[in-house]
């Protein structure tokens, strides 16, 4: 019997979760966490997504992820695949570490977004010394917007929740989110979210947060790469000598990459006689580019502005 079809939107938030394989541990020390954290960090800056809230317990985890309409499917697997092949070689074994697919639910109101908040953030309660102090267990955000932990990964977005509090006094804001999230420590499973939800008057998003157009069409978007940096669409795609060419597919792969939504087999058949290795590769490349060079990054900027097409 196929398994249900994910419930997906361009413009949602979602609450994830991942457990791990019956038999092992999905973090088996401090290292493995903060590894996987470091996944994180890097996937949302090369995917422009954001995380407003975390919990890695050590059979699973808890992401309060808003893809920012990149597909929430792709950067899952890009992070988990990459932690996967890191366990393996760490702990010397082969096959799966997360059980299934990972689980994700859209978190369609302001109420929903705030009770999973709460919901994540109080999942330390049941592990010994953390009961009523659950913002003192380090690999959760809960510390962080209590503001009596730093951001060590640089991986937190506090503006969305602070926004449906309806302040940006960092003080004001812990002492009401610490409240609330001790009013809310009931909620034991996903499905009790779920029912008090069901129960409410749901309301959309109240917040000006701004989602990036991810279906730009390709060939829109190598043109307007090629105008930029003067450079011939089709015949640059081809060449692979020049390290001013090099770097104009390297941007354009990026780009369809994160803009266009695009896998690395699509992209390969925009870029001509490249493989998928490669891609990924060029992709990269990409990436480092709009941050070490001040043009590429300028260009990529005028590529996620609403005008830019």
């Amino acid at each position: 019997m196929p398994r249900k079809a994910r419930e997906k939107s361009a413009e949602s938030i979602y609450h994830v979760m991942c457990r791990s394989v019956s038999e092992y541990l999905l973090f088996r020390d401090d290292d493995d966490k903060a590894y996987y954290l470091g996944l994180l960090k890097r996937y949302t800056e090369r995917y422009k997504c954001s995380i407003y809230a975390y919990c890695l317990m050590d059979n699973h985890l808890h992401i309060h992820l808003d893809p920012n309409g990149f597909d929430v499917s792709k950067f899952m697997h890009c992070t988990n695949v990459a932690y996967v092949r890191y366990y393996n070689r760490k702990y010397n074994r082969h096959g799966p570490v997360f059980q299934e697919r990972f689980e994700s639910r859209i978190l369609d109101s302001d109420e929903y977004n705030l009770t999973v908040s709460a919901y994540i953030h109080n999942n330390p309660k049941d592990m010994e010394g953390f009961a009523g102090r659950e913002e003192q267990y380090q690999f959760s955000s809960y510390g962080v917007y209590l503001g009596i932990r730093k951001d060590y990964f640089g991986i937190v977005d506090l503006s969305f929740v602070m926004d449906l509090f309806n302040t940006h006094d960092v003080k004001a804001f812990a002492q009401k989110y610490k409240e609330f999230a001790n009013h809310h420590r009931d909620l034991w499973t996903t499905a009790a979210i779920d029912k008090k939800i069901s129960s409410a008057v749901a309301n959309e998003y109240r917040s000006g947060r701004r989602i990036i157009l991810r279906d730009n069409h390709p060939a829109k978007l190598i043109s307007y790469i090629s105008n930029r940096l003067m450079v011939s669409n089709m015949g640059s795609l081809m060449l692979k000598t020049k390290k001013r060419l090099m770097e104009y597919r390297a941007l354009c792969a990026y780009s369809m990459r994160v803009l266009c939504g695009m896998s690395y087999q699509e992209i390969c058949k925009n870029m001509y006689n490249i493989t998928v290795s490669a891609c990924s590769n060029l992709c990269s490349r990409g990436y480092d580019l709009i941050k070490e060079k001040i043009v590429y990054g300028q260009i990529f900027n005028e590529l996620i502005g609403v005008n830019a097409f």
